[in-house]
């Protein structure tokens, strides 16, 4: 989910979580959380042939280690639960933080609110092997985490893709964790496993930090984890064993010869936009990017110097973008015809995580959630427009070339380039 990069001044508004000022007291009415009604919203299905299943993966004892979450083309099972959609609580407790909300409140309201909610995979199901698939890997937004864009990533699975959703480490989550062995006597005083959760919440800017200096430090630490995720699912399909410090059930040797190595890209929301700009500029087996409403500013001035030379796509909402922002993303593109620029019509920035989804009239307004574009064609036009671009630059041999054209911004509420208008100002 992701949120308003903060204090971006006052082109596209303060920080926000889709419209709530982080460091304004929160007022919401009670009754706006307690409506039964307002909680029977669901994450949509993937369109695609395949079923969709979905596992976690942790590797080493250190924060250095990977964590994501895969979403992958799974063996119809009806059997199978879905997963959960926040898994811990301590995940409310980080969006609170991000919010400026009292924890005891956020994670009651976040509790109440989404902790029945799951996304449209089956845990753990069983692997669909017997072709090589395509690899993703996608990078959330700033105060997000792994599992909160899965309506984007169900898809692409469903679509014959692996997704490795990534969860970065470098504070910009509202929380994340990491698996540390506790000592002996703690194990045995607790009678529980040996191994202890250690927690990341989101560091928040320090009284006078420049923000561009944190931003793109985190950018490129991301990117380095999106490079090392590339590398453990290659490494796991190559028939290397990898130990998941988590333990589920499922079954990491059905990976062995899944993905097709030459079909790899990346993929993801504002500042994992940028994440995707920087993770294609330092790895070359990313054949090509799609930066959904990216945040220019982590972005390091060395970029812009022909650094990125694989195809690049940037899906924008109508709401977020403002001229700066834009102005680099054209200087990025320049005159390259494999790099494309589209706007959906109508759509925010909470338009592309699974927020917009789950809920209701009430809290959407609230919270910004819902642009005037209906959640599901919006997000319906973001997703065909990757798959057709996808398609023409990893060579797939599939008909996803139905939607080219939203590639170049022609069909209903999309438009080509921006609806921000840069023309210099008129002298008085």
């Amino acid at each position: 989910m992701r949120l308003l990069p903060p204090a971006l001044g006052a082109s596209p508004g303060p920080a926000r979580l889709g419209g709530v000022t982080p460091g304004l007291p929160v007022k919401a009415p009670m009754e706006m959380w307690t409506n039964s009604t307002e909680r029977f919203y669901r994450i949509p299905e993937g369109k695609g042939p395949h079923s969709v299943g979905c596992t976690d993966l942790m590797t080493e004892n250190a924060v250095e280690g990977s964590f994501l979450r895969l979403y992958y083309p799974a063996c119809d099972a009806t059997d199978t639960e879905e997963a959960r959609w926040i898994p811990d609580r301590e995940y409310y407790q980080g969006l609170s933080d991000f919010l400026n909300m009292y924890r005891i409140v956020g994670e009651r309201l976040f509790h109440y609110y989404v902790g029945s909610v799951t996304c449209p995979a089956k845990s753990n199901a069983a692997f669909k092997p017997g072709e090589k698939y395509p690899l993703l890997i996608f990078s959330h937004g700033l105060g997000a985490f792994r599992t909160i864009y899965s309506a984007i990533c169900i898809e692409m699975a469903s679509q014959g893709f692996i997704v490795a959703a990534v969860e970065h480490r470098d504070e910009s989550a509202s929380a994340t964790y990491y698996c540390k062995r506790r000592s002996v006597s703690e194990s045995r005083e607790e009678s529980t496993s040996n191994m202890e959760k250690e927690w990341i919440y989101y560091r928040k800017l320090k009284t006078g930090e420049e923000e561009r200096c944190l931003r793109h430090k985190q950018v490129q630490q991301r990117a380095q984890e999106c490079i090392k995720a590339l590398n453990l699912i290659l490494k796991i399909s190559s028939g290397e064993e990898v130990t998941n410090v988590l333990h589920s059930d499922f079954d990491w040797n059905s990976l062995k010869d899944s993905v097709d190595t030459s079909r790899i890209a990346v993929m993801g929301h504002s500042f994992g936009g940028a994440t995707v700009i920087e993770s294609l500029s330092k790895e070359i087996r990313f054949r090509c990017g799609i930066a959904l409403d990216v945040w220019m500013l982590p972005v390091g001035d060395d970029i812009y110097q022909n650094s990125v030379q694989q195809p690049l796509l940037f899906i924008n909402s109508e709401k977020f973008q403002w001229a700066d922002n834009i102005l680099k993303i054209k200087k990025l593109i320049s005159n390259d015809t494999n790099k494309k620029m589209i706007t959906i019509k109508g759509s925010v920035h909470q338009s592309f995580p699974d927020f917009t989804f789950v809920s209701g009239g009430i809290i959407a307004r609230f919270f910004k959630l819902k642009g005037e574009i209906d959640p599901n064609e919006a997000i319906d036009i973001s997703n065909h427009a990757s798959l057709a671009f996808l398609q023409k630059h990893l060579s797939l041999k599939k008909d996803f070339d139905k939607w080219d054209s939203l590639v170049d911004g022609i069909g209903p509420n999309v438009i080509p380039g921006s609806n921000i208008d840069i023309s210099p100002a008129e002298p008085e």
